[in-house]
């Protein structure tokens, strides 16, 4: 399993995600769905309005269930990526990611 930091900008507004989020549905696809919940729920914003998260994954190339069945949905434009990096993902350890996104606000405003 990897670990990766995930950027990409939202295609609008995003209350579609959220709602199935609070609904459970994106929760129980398989395999991915319970991580792919929890990293969408722990999304932060970069000051330019880029979404960011840490996501575990098992695919190759990373996060392509992930991307056909979510995320191409609700984002576009992956940006920021380090060299060597692929679409919008970049190898991290395990909470890694998430301890450099700290200090951003929640994508989702005031939980």
């Amino acid at each position: 399993m990897a670990y990766y930091l995930v950027r990409a900008k939202a295609k609008g507004d995003q209350a579609e995600l959220k709602r199935r989020l609070d609904a459970g549905e994106i929760r129980v696809m398989r395999p991915f769905g319970t991580a792919l919940d929890d990293s969408l729920k722990g999304a932060r914003l970069e000051p330019d309005g880029t979404w960011v998260w840490e996501e575990q994954d098992y695919c190759v190339p990373p996060l392509a269930m992930e991307w056909a069945a979510v995320l191409d949905t609700y984002f576009e434009g992956i940006v920021a990526l380090p060299r060597g990096a692929s679409r919008g993902v970049e190898t991290v350890q395990k909470g890694q990611g998430w301890k450099r996104l700290e200090r951003l606000p929640s994508a989702w405003g005031k939980q």
